[in-house]
């Protein structure tokens, strides 16, 4: 029988709060973390729409107990607050009773830091702690020694699909025998950088995002953290399950360095693997938590998708990014935690300001909290450069 890979912990730091419980807790009473940018220092302060997270960065600091002179980065802290959630809710004491390893996936890096210093790096030598916190891979080592993980690290940095191919690569690491057990997830703080580079793109709100809207007009951005802690049937044995990674697929239509193909080639080819790894038909996913981005060419893409994978038949849909805007790296990861929590609850979540269906498939998401018996979710991560991931859970 087939290695199952299974769920025993989730973490998660986002605009809905710090913690699994504060982000259910927003999620079953349908409240959106969205607000207007108040902490980075940005000519867009007060003007869009974002997920920020409330903690400073002295804050979050404090919370895992930092001297004063650390370099911890911004994505570094998210990463680490929601890792140790996840590792404390798996139960686990010692973490080299297990074979173990950290995946970890980011886009942003340090840069929160960088862009901050970058003027002084030449004349104040106190800021060049943060030079070496800068590529993508610092805020993974970070989390692997606040975990004492040493058994083997990786980043994926593959855009907004990341955390989602770091789901898939710790599942089949469990599955090929070369990990027990694998913390995976990702973690992405807003910067200048980025928010200057999608405003260039044309590709941010004013307003809250309406994802699969008619008069969807862009995303918000976002910031967070989530991990998951997935380990093999040896590893879990006797301790709660909170839900199984059934199945995963990773394509690439190469079609755009930013936009999706019009066919959702990439997307189709992604649910299409998951299913076969799950060896699921596409009849009994009970709920698709969609990438919907909220931008005109995304949820288009992802509709036309969901129209060639489940024909006339599509499951209840909808997207949470109207909760806490698209977080990039993180994105996956924080949508794989709300697909457990859907799990758990039975409950499927609000795709929140959808008013009208866009006329060219006329699809209408989940609009309110609605009780659902619910088996199977299917979690979608789509990235620029057309990088592609579906996630199958289940109970």
């Amino acid at each position: 029988m087939s290695e199952r890979i299974a769920i025993t912990g989730i973490g998660i730091v986002s605009a809905l709060g710090t913690g699994v419980a504060a982000n259910r807790e927003r999620l079953l009473h349908s409240e959106s973390g969205l607000s207007l940018l108040q902490k980075v220092e940005s000519t867009y302060q007060n003007k869009i729409v974002v997920g920020e997270v409330t903690a400073t960065n002295q804050e979050l600091a404090q919370t895992l107990n930092l001297p004063t002179k650390h370099n911890y980065t911004r994505t570094a802290l998210l990463g680490c607050i929601a890792a140790k959630e996840a590792v404390k809710q798996a139960g686990i004491e010692d973490i080299k009773e297990f074979k173990t390893g950290l995946v970890s996936a980011t886009t942003v890096g340090g840069m929160d830091q960088t862009e901050r210093y970058f003027r002084q790096f030449a004349t104040n030598p106190d800021t060049h702690r943060y030079i070496s916190s800068h590529h993508a891979g610092d805020s993974t080592e970070k989390i692997a020694d606040q975990l004492q993980i040493s058994e083997f690290t990786t980043t994926i940095s593959t855009a907004c699909s990341s955390a989602a191919n770091a789901i898939m690569l710790g599942a089949r690491l469990i599955k090929a025998g070369k990990l027990d057990r694998v913390v995976v997830g990702g973690t992405d703080a807003l910067s200048k950088f980025t928010l200057n580079g999608f405003k260039s793109l044309l590709l941010l709100s004013d307003d809250h995002c309406r994802p699969f809207d008619a008069n969807r007009d862009g995303l918000n951005l976002g910031e967070a953290a989530a991990y998951l802690v997935l380990e093999s049937e040896k590893a879990a044995k006797g301790k709660q399950i909170l839900g199984y990674v059934s199945g995963y697929g990773n394509a690439n239509d190469a079609h755009h360095q930013t936009a999706s193909s019009e066919n959702g080639e990439g997307a189709f080819l992604a649910m299409q693997k998951a299913l076969q790894i799950a060896g699921l038909k596409p009849s009994q996913i009970d709920y698709v938590n969609a990438h919907g981005t909220a931008t005109p060419n995304n949820d288009l893409s992802e509709s036309v998708a969901l129209q060639r994978i489940f024909g006339e038949n599509i499951p209840d849909f909808g997207s949470t990014k109207s909760f806490t805007g698209h977080t990039l790296a993180a994105a996956g990861a924080v949508e794989a935690v709300f697909s457990i929590v859907a799990l758990q609850e039975q409950q499927l979540f609000a795709n929140l300001n959808f008013t009208e269906p866009m006329p060219e498939t006329g699809l209408v998401p989940v609009q309110t909290l609605q009780k659902k018996n619910l088996q199977y979710v299917l979690s979608n991560s789509f990235g620029f450069g057309g990088n592609c991931t579906s996630l199958i859970f289940s109970k």
